[in-house]
């Protein structure tokens, strides 16, 4: 596999790792000790935070905001302008208002993870502390504020279980009228089973 390719106006910090036949592009700004896995993207002006792990084969869209405490499994997708949060406390400053709280991350950070192969659509937002199972698929637009199983599809605001997708991508059934996921396995015309 060919080297990193990395953009001239792309600002990648000491410390981190970029793995073999990625390409990192314009205006990307990647903080220390960040990890990149091999052969992904990263797409324009997207910004990855000090000590995220990104896996092997991911595709980060332009515009994503990947802050500290975050993990990408390997094949994952992210879609354009999708934000991440780890603060379950923001704040500005302190509570007298007289100096900024630090932008390190502080014991209000939560760890999110997102496993093997699940998908984020645009425009999402991602919440502190979540779980993303692997190959589940979050809709545009949908905001995230609690873990989602594997297989799973989920949209909305907040974001509920509307789905079961496969490996491939394709919905294998849809919540039933009372909004319960039907009971596996889905077998897809692709070959392959969900449990």
């Amino acid at each position: 596999m060919n080297a990193a390719q990395i953009h001239p106006t792309a600002l990648i910090e000491a410390g981190v790792k970029i793995g073999a036949g990625s390409a990192v592009w314009d205006n990307v700004h990647v903080r220390r000790d960040a990890q990149i896995g091999r052969g992904c993207i990263v797409g324009e002006k997207t910004y990855i935070a000090s000590g995220v792990v990104i896996g092997d084969r991911c595709k980060v869209n332009a515009n994503v905001y990947v802050c500290a405490g975050v993990q990408l499994g390997d094949g994952v997708m992210v879609a354009a302008h999708t934000v991440f949060t780890n603060d379950l406390l923001p704040r500005a400053t302190d509570p007298d208002i007289a100096a900024l709280r630090p932008s390190e991350p502080g014991s209000n950070m939560l760890r999110t993870v997102v496993s093997r192969g699940v998908t984020i659509g645009a425009n999402c937002t991602v919440g502190p502390g979540v779980t993303l199972g692997e190959w589940c698929m979050i809709g545009m637009g949908s905001v995230v504020t609690r873990d989602v199983a594997a297989h799973t599809l989920v949209a909305g605001n907040p974001a509920r279980p509307v789905g079961v997708v496969c490996k491939c991508g394709a919905v294998l059934a849809r919540v039933d009228s009372d909004g319960a996921l039907p009971r596996g396995p889905h077998v897809c015309s692709c070959g392959l089973r969900v449990e």
